[in-house]
């Protein structure tokens, strides 16, 4: 590896605050926002919209995203296909 040209790899916290879960990796990524972790070290951290503790393929738990009626309108926009 060429010196100088590569970003730092460093230890990094990612959070995932609807699942309240949070874990120390290492990774290039950077951010203005520090953490103390459990071992007494303050690390940067990465706030993440979705990971494995929320993830509906690794919890089993599917969310529905049908927000009223939007699969009776698709099924009545291609009744009128299916029709003709």
């Amino acid at each position: 590896m060429k010196r100088g040209i590569h970003p730092e790899y460093r230890p990094v916290v990612y959070r995932d605050k609807a699942a309240g879960f949070s874990f120390l990796t290492r990774s290039t990524g950077t951010s203005s926002t520090t953490i103390v972790w459990e071992d007494g070290n303050t690390y940067p951290v990465i706030d993440v919209e979705i990971s494995s503790a929320s993830h509906p393929f690794w919890t089993g738990r599917q969310r529905l995203m049908d927000t009223e009626g939007r699969v009776q309108k698709f099924r009545a926009k291609y009744a009128r296909h299916a029709r003709d």
